[in-house]
């Protein structure tokens, strides 16, 4: 059944249940309610043999069966209602469970899917940096740090800006980890003279062995680009641009985080009346949120999964399920150990179309 056509089968469960519950409680107590009347009767019939004397015996016997029977009608009425009531009680069990587990295990598919998504796109970060970090421009820039190879790195870096939109900016810097040159001096003013020999992906990337290996750095503000968010990834330019070449500087590249990871967040495939219920939430690898859907507590809040939530799964908590998965990486590159996360909160009894018993 598809979601616009009605309750999944597990709600559809839980609705039947609940139904079933109503029905088998108002039959039971028609049973309850009829037999009452015909005990009732059975107790005035014995009241007019009684009157009748000798006459109303054979009356009297048959009324004394009729109340009997009337008895073990009770008993089966009882003995019926405490059955259903319990079994039915197990089968809302069940189907609560069985809706827990589907909606978790949804959760935890979509949750994966957004953070291989936000990988794949990442990936091509990875090449990017690797193959620019050869590009003649660059490597001059870094070789002879005149002037005019820093104007014409910085042309050679607008025009991969120019192509590439997902990036804040370029830099190029020398050994000492002065940016000799960037992509849009005239957007990033204060990036001119800049010295980043303190910042984390300068350090490792001078510490690359070779032209393949490269630095992707966790989600950081960066004031000199107007303090915005960027995933930095960094490798060592190498004299004459060869792999096994002598580090002479490195190139870092600004990804412009916020409105790729939003993209992500906000297309994760949820129906109307789901998204009003769940926020999607991209998780670095101490729980810092990276990017959420609803746009609160970016980079400042803290998501913590249980202790025990590694690799994919999903839980659910005070009627709120979770679903997680945790970065695969893609290619060669590993991720920094970041989740996608989903939280849901159940929805009510009406939305749901369960009926109360």
């Amino acid at each position: 059944m598809a979601e616009s056509d009605g309750p999944l089968v597990p709600e559809r469960i839980l609705e039947l249940s609940e139904r079933l519950s109503s029905v088998a409680g108002a039959k039971i107590g028609e049973i309850s309610s009829i037999n009452r009347e015909a005990k009732m009767l059975a107790i005035n019939a014995l009241i007019t043999a009684a009157r009748a004397g000798d006459a109303g015996k054979a009356f009297a016997i048959v009324s004394e069966e009729f109340k009997r029977i009337s008895q073990e009608i009770d008993e089966v009425a009882q003995a019926l209602e405490s059955q259903v009531r319990a079994d039915l009680r197990e089968l809302s069990a069940v189907g609560g469970a069985i809706l827990d587990h589907l909606r978790g295990q949804r959760l935890a598919d979509l949750a994966l899917n957004a953070i291989e998504i936000i990988d794949r796109n990442l990936y091509e970060r990875t090449c990017d940096v690797r193959w620019w970090a050869t590009d003649s421009a660059v490597v001059a820039c870094c070789a002879e740090p005149t002037p005019e190879a820093a104007r014409h790195a910085s042309s050679r870096l607008k025009v991969i800006l120019d192509a590439y939109t997902v990036y804040l900016d370029l830099w190029i810097c020398d050994a000492r980890g002065k940016v000799l040159a960037t992509g849009r001096p005239q957007t990033y003013p204060q990036t001119q003279g800049l010295s980043v020999p303190a910042a984390g992906w300068f350090q490792q990337a001078m510490k690359t062995v070779s032209g393949d290996e490269f630095v992707a750095w966790d989600i950081e503000r960066i004031a000199a680009l107007h303090n915005a968010p960027v995933a930095t990834y960094a490798t060592a330019i190498r004299q004459d641009g060869l792999a096994d070449g002598a580090v002479i500087g490195v190139l870092g590249i600004h990804f412009d985080w916020k409105p790729q990871a939003q993209a992500v967040v906000d297309g994760v495939r949820l129906t109307e009346d789901e998204r009003a219920r769940s926020r999607v939430l991209l998780l670095d690898h101490s729980g810092r949120i990276l990017a959420a859907s609803d746009r609160r507590g970016e980079l400042e809040e803290t998501f913590r999964l249980p202790g025990d939530a590694t690799g994919m799964g999903s839980y659910a908590r005070d009627g709120v399920t979770v679903g997680y998965a945790l970065t695969p990486g893609y290619e060669t590159y590993q991720g920094l150990g970041w989740y996608g996360a989903i939280t849901q909160r159940e929805p009510d009894a009406a939305s749901a179309g369960v009926r109360a018993a």
